[in-house]
């Protein structure tokens, strides 16, 4: 061996034995030439492997460093410093030629920070050309976890931290390590490499349907319902798209039509994939009723819904439901709780993704994607209209899926499309790209697919929350008016020398009570009774009732509202108007040429969205069944005269199962007056064997409503 060459072994266990030349200067030279023409070789044989790409970096990350370290070191010489120099640049020059028929390697020259392969590649090459390293160079640094990220102006918006949340924290202090993720490599691009892929996908959708319907295969539903609780039964629809969650499916865009029980499918979803704790980001006007399908479709499951500052509530809960308007106070601790699951109601809601509402969802949803174990969250945006204004409204959907990230596709949508051995300069491209985003998990129904499975017609309910001035005044009356009742309840007992029996009321003298208070009532008195209650949480409910009749008018086209008194059909038609929504009007101070010429525009029209209708003027003897879904915004006093005003759209001619929406006022009379009509209604049908004629009067139904709220006064 020549005295100018030492041996060295390799530092790392099982190094090979290397020779170097202790007048070198820039040992590492030679070995990065010698890399450098393995990947030269390599790149015209087709894709590049992982570990190529890794040493491609290698290579440009060694070159940089020894660059800067010969030009800085003074004891060098000149001459041997311009030589070194020189073959640094024709490594960088063999790069620049690979980065040339390669151009997806570009990506790898950005300047961050290597992860833990490039590391110890680039240390093993250290080792062997034989430099002397420091013990802090000796070691791989893991890549930092990702900070959470905190949409501007949310942080100054932050409600306290309910107490029960920092119990909760303090009681799982770890969240399981995720060991799934260090495993995952970004996929390669490789005959897309270099196409701008986000306006192809786009026109995938505009012009590459080839008459195909927008909705992923499902499974087959099994055999036996082992989902539904007791009392309960999923329709086909639902029963296959759970399968497919069982199946491991963990990203949807649920496009279903309203009525067909998307809020149903997503509780569901969270049960069967495991995946508590799942917040549901949802319109104030279908808060409450999400926490009761919660309750409804697993009853075993603790829900909480926050409400304004969120002090009380439960953060030991499995679902949590926030509405939009609230969520940047709460986006803080939410996004340290370790939820494992999110579903965005209404998501076309967040189309505008400059807006905070929009940042603060994508924000949290990235905060699942770093933070469940695997990265792979069960995230489902649910929405009858992807779509309001243009085909890029998908873009927030999908980068809250996680599809498409900093507008560009994801590595999975990326493989996908690379599967199809197309570009967008391939007519058949946008075919097989549209296929292959739905795919990724776009499930529309629309009701004419799944008739087979629905009622002809069916009441659902839509419990809402008053929450403002008018809901508390609301609430204040209705109790005011149960106290007058208690009072003359109380004043019969003493005049009959009656003993009161707590938790046992006398229900004929409760009868007798709320009958003459109802008697009474017809009397211009200034006082507050049951008819004058009873409009005011109309009015109440008229701007929510509104925003529903929006919702579904973008969901699903036509919608007819009704509702019992003008001040709430004007509050109807001007919301409806803010929302640039057309609208017909049917009163009973109409003509019958007017009211004609409306129906007619209603009918026939597509730019007529919204039929605004009396409950008493428009409930008979006419045809709206240009829709299918109905807003009851008020309640009627008859279970018949409900009835007609949906028959006006359950018609001859109507070739959809049809829905009305019944709005009603949670924690109020309201509610109770609804249960009392559909008894009614029940008691006729069974009395009458089918007929529709009413058993019991308006008059019955009022006295009820009073005796309920005697009864409520009475347990207070």
């Amino acid at each position: 061996m020549s005295p100018n060459v030492r041996r060295r072994t390799s530092g790392r266990p099982g190094g090979r034995v290397v020779l170097t030349r202790p007048d070198d200067p820039a040992p590492i030279i030679p070995i990065l030439a010698r890399r450098v023409r393995e990947i030269e070789a390599k790149v015209g044989r087709g894709p590049m492997s992982p570990s190529n790409r890794t040493k491609f970096q290698v290579i440009a990350l060694l070159v940089r460093s020894e660059r800067a370290r010969i030009k800085g070191d003074p004891e060098i010489p000149s001459g041997a410093r311009t030589e070194l120099l020189k073959r640094l640049d024709g490594i960088a020059t063999i790069l620049a030629q690979v980065t040339s028929r390669d151009t997806s390697l570009l990506t790898l020259l950005d300047g961050k920070t290597p992860g833990p392969a490039a590391q110890r590649l680039r240390l093993d090459w250290l080792l062997e050309s034989g430099a002397e390293l420091a013990p802090e160079d000796m070691v791989i640094v893991a890549p930092a976890p990702p900070a959470p990220v905190i949409p501007a102006g949310v942080t100054t918006t932050q409600a306290p931290v309910p107490a029960s949340v920092s119990s909760r924290v303090m009681s799982n202090p770890f969240l399981a390590p995720d060991l799934g993720r260090a495993l995952q490599h970004e996929r390669l691009p490789g005959r897309l490499a270099g196409w701008d892929l986000m306006d192809p996908l786009y026109r995938a959708f505009e012009e590459g349907a080839g008459g195909g319907s927008a909705t992923m295969d499902l499974p087959p539903a099994p055999t036996i319902d082992r989902i539904s609780p007791q009392g309960s039964t999923l329709m086909v629809h639902q029963a296959r798209f759970l399968e497919e969650v069982r199946l491991g499916h963990r990203t949807f865009l649920l496009a279903d039509e309203p009525g067909l029980g998307k809020t149903a499918q997503s509780v569901l979803a969270a049960s069967v994939a495991g995946a508590y704790p799942m917040l549901a980001v949802v319109p104030n006007v279908v808060k409450i009723n999400w926490a009761r399908e919660v309750q409804r479709w697993t009853p075993q499951r603790r829900v909480a819904v926050i409400h304004g500052d969120g002090r009380d509530v439960d953060a030991f809960a499995d679902v949590f439901v926030v509405n939009y308007e609230i969520l940047d106070r709460h986006f803080a601790w939410l996004s340290s709780l370790g939820l494992r699951s999110m579903v965005v109601d209404e998501a076309h809601f967040i189309k505008n993704l400059k807006s905070q509402r929009s940042q603060q969802v994508l924000a949290l949803a990235d905060r699942l994607r770093d933070l469940t174990p695997g990265g792979n969250p069960l995230l489902m945006a649910l929405t009858g209209t992807p779509l309001i204004n243009d085909v890029k409204d998908f873009q927030a959907i999908w980068t809250f899926l996680g599809w498409v990230r900093n507008n560009k596709p994801t590595s999975e949508l990326i493989g996908r499309l690379e599967e199809t051995g197309l570009t967008p300069s391939d007519r058949a491209f946008y075919r097989e790209a549209r296929s292959a985003v739905v795919d990724m998990g776009i499930v529309r129904r629309r009701k004419v697919d799944v008739a087979k499975d629905l009622p002809e017609k069916r009441v659902a309910d839509i419990p809402v929350e008053l929450d403002d001035d008018l809901g508390r005044s609301v609430r204040q009356a209705e109790r005011a008016l149960g106290q007058r009742l208690l009072v003359k309840y109380r004043a019969f007992l003493t005049e009959h020398n009656a003993a009161e029996i707590p938790g046992e009321p006398d229900e004929a003298l409760m009868r007798r009570v709320a009958a003459a208070e109802l008697k009474s009532s017809s009397a211009k008195n200034g006082t507050e009774n049951v008819f004058s209650l009873v409009r005011r949480i109309g009015q109440a409910k008229a701007s929510l009732a509104s925003d529903y009749a929006i919702q579904l008018s973008h969901s699903v086209g036509k919608v007819v509202f009704f509702a019992k008194h003008i001040d709430v059909m004007d509050t109807a038609e001007r919301k409806l108007a803010d929302a640039g929504l057309r609208t017909v009007s049917v009163r009973g101070e109409q003509t019958s040429k007017q009211r004609q010429v409306a129906i007619d525009a209603f009918q026939n029209d597509p730019e007529v969205a919204v039929a605004v209708c009396s409950l008493t003027a428009a409930g008979v003897g006419l045809n709206l069944h240009a829709a299918s879904n109905v807003v009851l915004a008020e309640l009627s006093w008859t279970a018949a005269e409900q009835g007609q005003a949906i028959d006006r759209v359950h018609r001859i001619g109507q070739d959809e199962p049809v829905t009305a929406w019944r709005i009603l006022a949670a924690g109020t009379i309201d509610s109770k007056i609804a249960e009392l009509i559909d008894a009614k209604q029940g008691l006729a049908a069974r009395a009458l064997d089918g007929s529709d004629e009413e058993v019991a009067s308006g008059d019955t139904l009022q006295l009820e409503a009073l005796v309920q709220l005697l009864r409520q006064a009475l347990a207070d």
